[in-house]
């Protein structure tokens, strides 16, 4: 990456703290945004938090999609930031009303001093309660000076009747002295109420936008007492929003309580969510915190390893109606076994697609290990848009639930489909391959991982593969093919041109002898590999011959590891 000049500027001015005050006064404010990234690059906390205090400009983003190798603020870095919006609010120079930290956390756990979404969460909730209670303070304080200020007052008052009442009974040789006493109580009372209607300048507070429009109305001809002004004073102080703060909220049973107080009570910052992802609360718990979370701005909700059951879930869906921009909904190992017959199950799983139905805008839907089988057309049916992203793996599919989505309403515009770990055999096939014709001009990733496919069924499959042209991530791992199966894999996803990514197996000749005839992904994902490493040279080597031969070794990653593969190359171009 080529920097700018300012960039390269920027961060040698930020590397040196010592000499902020000198270029904090004459930054013209164009440059804080090149400051504040040279800042964030070259882990410049105390650089972070001088620029955020002061920030010029009403919105503020930090977060969001990376570049290729660009890292993610550093954690000293975030909290540096949080404690300067916090100070902020008491500088008269901070316009800063929006701040959107939308993608900032980063997951990825090799990357050192890095902050996590969990812990981004509860530093952000820890910031606004920080914030209302730096509020109250300040709200006493200055009910506290008010109340001086009309005591103040009130004794003005009774000095100024003492003196007309000696002024009327005294003696014309006594009247001219009283005369100038009382002159000097009513100047006295002109400059308390002076300070009274102009306030005093050099009070700082984070209700300074509140008071500023008080002071604006009493010039206007509002009441001067003192009542009026307490009362004034009282009324909504911890309902005045300075700053909207958005991000994406990671919330389990550790910090739901944090959470929930940040999201409750007013205060001066204000939390929005864009997307929610939740971790082992009960449905009751996911409820009292969607009716806590403002409708606007809600993109999502990711919940996971929650013990929900069928009727939790039907409880929870309805009240994700009242978001509308909500779009995606994924759930993963909630506990929604119907292969047991229960009570009342087929009323709740109604209930679930009518829940389903009220999301007018979902396109993306993720339901991992809920074990459904043949209930696919009752939930799916009720969605009034088509799905552009479907996410099914641990499923317990059934071939009616693959028939029906291959003739479903969703197939022609699905972009991203994982059907892993649902066993696929000859009776499925047919409608896989009429799913993969439906969506060949749509479907951008593909994940089949661990869905039996032998040599047999995936050279069946292969003519449908090769007609998807806008194919650019192809995911296959763990199923039982031959090298003879895998060759003919690559050379078929070698002719896919948009292709970018293909996650394939590793043969059943790489194995130590032992494994059944026809293993499960679980048997291949156990049993150990061949120490010897001709096996896999003579894999590798094959492989490569088959990529140059298509002229496809440079754009085309083809690699059998799970864990270490770069998910960018599966972004859209």
């Amino acid at each position: 990456m080529v920097l700018s000049l300012v960039n390269l500027c920027a961060r040698e001015v930020v590397s040196d703290h010592s000499s902020s005050q000198d270029w904090l006064s004459c930054v013209p404010r164009e440059l804080y945004r090149a400051l504040l990234d040279a800042a964030f690059t070259r882990c410049c906390p105390l650089a972070v938090g001088v620029l955020v205090q002061r920030w010029p400009e009403r919105k503020l983003t930090v977060g969001g999609s990376r570049k290729a190798g660009e890292c993610p603020p550093n954690r000293l870095c975030v909290q540096a930031l949080l404690l300067a919006v916090v100070r902020g609010l008491t500088d008269k120079r901070c316009c800063l009303q929006m701040l959107d930290l939308s993608g900032l956390q980063c997951e990825n756990g090799r990357v050192e001093d890095s902050m996590g979404g969990w812990s981004l969460s509860v530093a952000l909730c820890s910031m606004v309660l920080q914030a209302r209670s730096a509020a109250s303070r300040a709200h006493r304080r200055d009910g506290e000076r008010e109340r001086k200020r009309g005591l103040e007052a009130e004794r003005d008052q009774g000095t100024i009747k003492r003196d007309r009442g000696k002024v009327g009974c005294g003696n014309s040789g006594e009247g001219s002295q009283g005369g100038h006493r009382v002159e000097e109580v009513e100047k006295m009372q002109c400059r308390t109420n002076e300070r009274m209607f102009l306030g005093d300048e050099s009070v700082k507070g984070v209700r300074r936008r509140m008071e500023i429009q008080r002071r604006k109305t009493l010039s206007e001809g509002n009441s001067n007492t003192t009542s009026n002004n307490s009362s004034l004073c009282d009324q909504g102080w911890d309902e005045v929003v300075m700053v909207h703060v958005r991000a994406d909220l990671f919330v389990n049973s550790r910090s739901w309580e944090r959470v929930r107080d940040a999201l409750s009570q007013p205060g001066p910052l204000r939390l929005h969510c864009r997307y929610l992802s939740v971790e082992e609360l009960s449905a009751p718990s996911i409820a009292s915190l969607l009716g806590l979370l403002p409708q606007r701005g809600l993109l999502g909700v990711d919940i996971r390893y929650s013990s929900l059951g069928v009727s939790g879930l039907a409880m929870l869906l309805p009240l994700l109606a009242p978001f509308p921009q909500l779009h995606s909904l994924r759930l993963h190992y909630c506990n929604l076994d119907l292969q047991r017959a229960q009570l009342g199950q087929q009323g709740a799983l109604q209930d679930m697609s009518k829940g389903l139905g009220s999301l007018k805008r979902l396109k993306r839907l993720c339901l991992t290990a809920l074990r459904l089988p043949g209930h696919l057309r009752l939930l799916l049916s009720s969605l009034s848009q088509p799905l552009e992203v479907l996410e099914l793996p641990y499923l317990c599919l059934t071939s009616p639930d693959l028939a029906f989505l291959s003739c479903s309403q969703h197939a022609p515009f699905l972009r991203e489909l994982d059907l892993s770990e649902n066993w696929l055999d000859e009776s499925s096939l047919p409608s896989l391959r009429r799913l993969l014709a439906q969506a060949e001009s749509s479907l951008r990733q593909l994940s089949l991982c661990g869905c039996g496919l032998s040599d047999t069924l995936l050279g069946a499959l292969l003519p449908s593969l090769s007609c998807c042209r806008a194919l650019r991530s192809l995911r296959l791992a763990l199923n039982p093919l031959s090298r003879t199966g895998l060759l003919s894999l690559t050379h078929t996803a070698a002719g896919i041109p948009s292709l970018r990514l293909l996650l394939y197996p590793n043969p059943l000749e790489e194995y130590e002898p032992g494994l059944p005839a026809l293993p499960s992904s679980a048997q291949l994902l156990d049993w150990p590999l061949l120490e010897e490493s001709e096996g896999r040279d003579l894999t590798l080597r094959l492989l490569d011959e088959v990529l140059n031969l298509r002229d496809r070794s440079r754009d085309l990653l083809v690699t059998s590891d799970l864990l270490n593969y770069s998910p960018d190359l599966t972004v859209d171009e």
